[in-house]
C-alpha cells in the first residue's frame, strides 16, 4: 500500500456538487490501495467547510451523513506533532513558497513522506511543483 497526501479541497469537492471535478472525482477512484495522509488540521479544515456548506444552505445532514461514509471506507492516517514540531516543520515551508501554513502543512507532509499530492488549490500545486513534489495522478 502507497501513501498520498490528499488536501481539504479534494475531499470537499467530493461533498459538494457544485465543486466536483473530474479530477476529484480521478482522484477518489484511484485511491483504492493507498494510504491518505494528512495533517492534523485536515478534519478541522474538512468541518469547517461542512459547517460553512450547511449555513449557506448548500449542504443537508443526509449529504454531511453521506461523505462522512464515504470518509469512512477510506484509509486515513492523521499525522500529528508536538507544536514545536509541527511549526518548525512547515514555517519553512510557508515562508519559501508563499502558502498559509495549512496549505504548507500539506506539501511539507509530502515532502516528509515523499508522498504524492492530490489538490484543487493553483498556490499549492504551483509550490509542489517548485519543490517536485509529484501530483498524484
Amino acid at each position: 500500500m502507497s501513501d498520498v497526501v490528499v488536501d481539504a479541497s479534494i475531499a470537499l469537492a467530493w461533498c459538494f456538487p457544485d465543486e466536483a471535478s473530474d479530477y476529484a472525482d480521478r482522484v477518489l477512484l484511484a485511491l483504492a490501495g493507498h494510504t491518505i495522509l494528512v495533517p492534523a488540521a485536515w478534519s478541522l479544515e474538512v468541518t469547517n467547510g461542512l459547517l460553512i456548506g450547511e449555513r449557506r444552505k448548500r449542504l443537508k445532514p443526509p449529504e454531511v451523513s453521506r461523505f462522512l461514509a464515504l470518509l469512512e471506507g477510506l484509509s486515513i492516517a492523521e499525522e500529528g506533532h508536538a507544536v514545536t514540531d509541527t511549526v518548525n516543520q512547515v514555517l519553512p515551508v510557508a515562508r519559501d513558497c508563499g502558502l498559509s501554513a495549512y496549505d504548507a502543512a500539506y506539501l511539507e507532509l509530502a515532502l516528509r513522506r515523499n508522498a504524492p499530492l492530490a489538490t484543487l488549490d493553483s498556490n499549492l500545486e504551483k509550490a509542489a511543483k517548485r519543490l517536485r513534489v509529484p501530483r498524484f495522478p
